[in-house]
């Protein structure tokens, strides 16, 4: 075995999952600190409250799993294909690769973004007023928030769901091509 492992692909993808945990604390550290001093309401109620806030934590979450370790368990793939096969991503796998990496973080992105956006507003709209928010039913949260930007939350999501989705499907697809590639002597 190749005690000298190296794999470019892993390592592009090893940056975009570290970026991605960069990401991930930043906005942690938003969260945490803007309970405390500027956002009103508060996450925290928002959490608890449930209902459309429950979009934020769904959000959040995904955003974890498929952005930072998601990206980072992806790397190995390449890993495997490059540094332990000793196969190389040229021509048209190559170009999968790219817009595996480019589609896969941009969608990742959008989606779980926008989710803990669109769940943050929604969820703090229907607290009661005493304590920040608007005290609105799921049918104004709706109208206002989830539909209150063109074409609506949703669709957005669904957009960079798809968006992700291709990203995934031409790694796969470049994966497979590589894989099958005859190993060079």
């Amino acid at each position: 075995m190749n005690q000298n492992i190296k794999s470019v692909w892993a390592s592009r993808f090893m940056s975009a999952a570290i970026i991605q945990g960069l990401l991930m604390t930043l906005l942690t550290l938003y969260i945490v600190i803007g309970q405390i001093f500027w956002l009103r309401p508060e996450p925290s109620r928002v959490i608890a409250f449930g209902s459309a806030g429950q979009w934020f934590t769904v959000g959040y979450i995904t955003y974890l799993i498929v952005g930072v370790i998601g990206v980072a368990v992806t790397a190995l793939f390449y890993l495997y294909i490059e540094g332990i096969l000793g196969k190389r991503f040229t021509g048209i796998s190559n170009l999968l690769a790219w817009i595996h990496l480019a589609l896969m973080n941009v969608g990742v992105v959008g989606a779980t973004w926008m989710m803990m956006i669109g769940g943050y507003l929604g969820g703090a709209a229907m607290l009661p007023p005493e304590v920040g928010g608007y005290g609105w039913n799921p049918g104004q949260v709706h109208v206002n928030i989830f539909y209150g930007i063109p074409m609506g939350y949703p669709f957005w999501i669904t957009v960079f769901i798809i968006i992700l989705s291709i990203g995934v499907i031409a790694g796969g697809l470049g994966y497979t091509i590589t894989w099958k590639k005859k190993t060079q002597t």
